[in-house]
């Protein structure tokens, strides 16, 4: 391990949330929910406002609705937080060669490698400047951590939350990390956690007092190793700057459990194009096709099956995902689907018609009416009207959704840099109400005001 605090790590935020906040006047300091909103939504992210309520990421969307019932709850719009998200990591790749996203808020920089900081108080400068420049460019914030190591920069950035720096020395780390939960640790969620309580160990350095034997005893050899070595503060992982790709996949969850037998196979088709694009998108392709599915009872199964030689085929992968389909049992009803390709490489293998006609698996799969049609739920929902995404008013300018139904539309009109604005109503058929794309947080070069 390194002997100074050069491994930077960046979380933005409360990512989502922070940007509407900043895009919408009207939200600022008040409680914001990013996230599905029909009935089996899941959150996103929350502001730290609507946090103070008990909602956080992963929570179902209908629990949030009865902790936050005053939130605003949006959708989340992925193409606006992906542009942050690429001036956030220019300005990361202007301190170092070497930086490895882990998402689109979130990322390890090696600031030696970049020769930015070679010492603490040269890391702690690059750190500071970092924030400031990540406020400049896009309005927001974000929380850095600095340490020798991944792990502990980490844990730095997540202590530095909301919107701070922390730095631990080296030669601290080991008394620093002893009194912390297990679960702080890299590769311990609540089942591990929870293995490890019912041993007696809650702490770091009960970890350590147990020994490397006992770990391994209860844990396996490979986690209980990995798991003793950060507790002892050893981490040599390096920054990777291209994490390899090792998987492209698409899933939807639906609203309504899916039960007719027809629907289900339309949806694994659209989902197989989806991939196909994401897939092409990338340069790639690949050789294994994987088809999800999450049944009624919450019960998912996965099913694969290996191509001769990799494919971008749209018509080979809804193929292969149909002859998965196959075998999988629906009986009862289909909460979520996915699609996906593995083993991927990035040439293709032309000739693969005799694939498409692969070996099939046996089991029907049983089929009940369904009454909500893709169609009217892709136009209703994804493209029109969505909360918290941007319309233009051909009278009153640009402005974002604040709900819409009963044929009607409701509309505050307002952007990143005006006062908080009015809200109007209109028939959804509004001739003169159309989508818009997002404006920029920041319209230029100099600061913008943070209300995050």
């Amino acid at each position: 391990m390194r002997k100074a605090p050069t491994i930077l790590h960046l979380d933005m935020d409360a990512f989502y949330a922070s940007a509407e906040q900043a895009s919408k006047p009207s939200l600022r300091g008040k409680a914001v929910v990013v996230g599905g909103l029909g009935p089996r939504g899941v959150v996103a992210t929350a502001s730290y406002e609507a946090r103070v309520f008990g909602v956080h990421s992963a929570m179902p969307m209908g629990q949030a609705r009865r902790l936050a019932p005053n939130a605003a709850y949006l959708v989340p719009r992925f193409g606006f937080y992906k542009a942050i998200s690429e001036q956030v990591m220019g300005l990361l790749r202007e301190l170092s060669p070497l930086v490895e996203p882990l998402s689109l808020d979130e990322a390890f920089v090696d600031l030696e490698a970049g020769g930015t900081a070679w010492d603490e108080a040269s890391a702690r400068l690059a750190g500071a400047k970092l924030r400031a420049d990540i406020r400049a460019v896009t309005g927001l914030t974000g929380s850095v951590g600095l340490a020798a190591s991944k792990m502990l920069a980490k844990i730095a950035s997540e202590q530095a939350k909301p919107d701070g720096l922390v730095v631990i020395e080296p030669g601290t780390e080991r008394a620093m990390l002893g009194p912390m939960s297990v679960r702080t640790l890299p590769g311990v969620g609540p089942a591990t956690g929870d293995h490890l309580r019912r041993a007696g160990i809650h702490t770091v350095d009960e970890i350590v007092e147990a020994g490397e034997d006992e770990l391994v005893r209860l844990l396996g050899k490979a986690h209980g190793h990995g798991l003793y070595a950060m507790a002892l503060a050893r981490d040599e992982r390096a920054v990777v700057a291209e994490r390899e790709t090792k998987s492209v996949s698409v899933e939807d969850t639906y609203d309504v459990d899916i039960h007719d037998r027809v629907r289900v196979g339309l949806e694994v088709q659209r989902l197989a194009d989806r991939c196909v694009r994401r897939l092409r998108g990338a340069g790639l392709s690949g050789r294994t096709i994987v088809l999800k599915v999450r049944r009624y009872d919450f019960s998912t199964l996965t099913r694969s099956e290996t191509l001769r030689g990799p494919t971008d085929d749209p018509a080979v992968v809804r193929e292969a995902a149909l002859r998965l389909l196959e075998g999988v049992d629906s009986t009862g009803g289909v909460r979520l689907l996915g699609v996906g390709v593995s083993g991927l490489a990035d040439f293709t293998q032309e000739d693969l018609f005799a694939q498409a006609a692969g070996e099939g698996v046996t089991d029907a799969v049983e089929e009940v009416g369904d009454d909500v049609p893709v169609e009217e739920r892709d136009v209703v929902v994804e493209r029109r009207w969505v909360a918290g995404h941007d319309v233009r008013h051909a009278e009153y300018g640009h402005g974002w959704v604040q709900g819409s139904g009963l044929g009607r539309v409701t509309v505050r009109f307002e952007t990143p840099d005006s006062e908080p604005g009015r809200v109007r109503t209109f028939p959804v058929d509004d001739p003169r109400l159309e989508p818009a794309e997002p404006l920029p947080l920041v319209e230029a070069l100099g600061s913008h005001p943070q209300h995050s």
